[in-house]
């Protein structure tokens, strides 16, 4: 594939993204925060990643003053992850944390590009039995997740990095929509 393909690619799926749910996120967002509910994060491999820098956009560059802060956590603890991973299995890694500290009416965004991540599936499932409000970001035809969560955003493709690019530009774009604090979109 040639590089110009790829961002051909890119441009043409911007356009396919499925816009209304992702401002209902914002939405869902704006609320936890004015609530002071809290926002668990968590995915794996490159999802780890995007999750853990969401929660840094939400926990650090949403603060303004006169603005609730956002109370934002992932589920990537090193130790207490791989303490889970080997003591009990992988699948429980993002289960039995959020077990520990979420509430009804918190947050819980799982992301996998396939949703089909066992672990991922396990805590969004956990979530919904504790009452959390649960988002899954995914894509292709959005898998297993798309069953089990109140909001589902899906990336309608079937290419992985470009699945994983379009996850970070809409948790940007959701970032940039809650900079200002307001109800408006």
């Amino acid at each position: 594939m040639e590089i110009r393909d790829y961002f051909a690619g890119l441009s043409e799926l911007i356009g396919r993204l499925p816009w209304g749910r992702i401002e209902e996120l914002v939405g869902i967002l704006r609320d936890a925060r004015s609530r002071g509910n809290c926002v668990f994060v968590f995915g794996n491999g490159g999802s780890a990643t995007t999750a853990s820098h969401f929660a840094c956009d939400l926990g650090k560059g949403t603060v303004r003053e006169g603005v609730p802060r956002f109370r934002v956590v992932t589920l990537h603890d090193l130790a207490t992850f791989s303490a889970y991973a080997n003591d009990c299995g992988y699948d429980t890694v993002f289960v039995e944390p959020l077990k520990n500290l979420a509430r009804p009416g918190d947050v819980a965004i799982g992301i996998s590009a396939s949703g089909n991540s066992p672990n991922v599936l396990r805590a969004v499932e956990a979530a919904r039995e504790m009452g959390l409000h649960t988002v899954g970001i995914t894509g292709f035809r959005g898998g297993r997740i798309r069953e089990l969560v109140d909001l589902c955003i899906i990336v309608p493709s079937e290419d992985m990095q470009q699945i994983e690019d379009m996850h970070l530009a809409i948790l940007h774009a959701v970032f940039r929509a809650l900079l200002d604090g307001t109800d408006s979109g």
